[in-house]
């Protein structure tokens, strides 16, 4: 069976994310996009509608595991506790959906899918566009499609390094 992976792009105001599929030696681009509830409702609201739109996604793909983004960069202790509190939206989803999880830091995600680890932002989505063979215009699924990609890339290669 070909797994099929959800991975996520964790943020309050857009989560992205993509679904890949490993067939062979190929990757195949399954659905990508982002859920933005925006910055004005209040952000338990927001993380409803996360929890709300991964779990359609989820009822739907049925894949085998969830890459999750893991924090990188946050501007001040409160943005990094908002971005906190959707990682624990994905993980509390993961763990009621019985789908294993698994993390990537944005270097190890960047070193998979274009080889190397400090690459632009701009640079991800154009790999991610050639790997998949989809135009991609919105930032947030390219990089929850990459977070996706790296999964597979190191679930082939149990032995490479994150």
């Amino acid at each position: 069976m070909s797994p099929v992976i959800l991975g996520v792009d964790p943020g309050s105001r857009h989560t992205g994310f993509g679904v890949v599929q490993g067939e062979g030696n190929a990757i195949l681009h399954l659905a990508s996009g982002s859920i933005n509830p925006g910055s004005r409702p209040p952000l338990e609201s927001r993380l409803c509608q996360i929890f709300d739109g991964l779990s359609d996604l989820i009822r739907q793909h049925c894949p085998q595991a969830i890459a999750l983004e893991e924090i990188f960069l946050a501007t001040n202790v409160h943005s990094a506790f908002v971005l906190g509190q959707v990682r624990g939206v994905v993980l509390l989803l993961a763990a009621r959906s019985a789908v294993p999880i698994f993390h990537y830091s944005p270097l190890v995600v960047k070193k998979a899918v274009v080889g190397y680890g400090q690459a632009s932002k701009s640079q991800v989505q154009l790999m991610v566009r050639q790997l998949l063979g989809v135009e991609m215009v919105d930032q947030h699924a390219a990089d929850a499609l990459a977070v996706g990609m790296c999964h597979l890339f190191h679930s082939r290669w149990p032995g490479a390094s994150p």
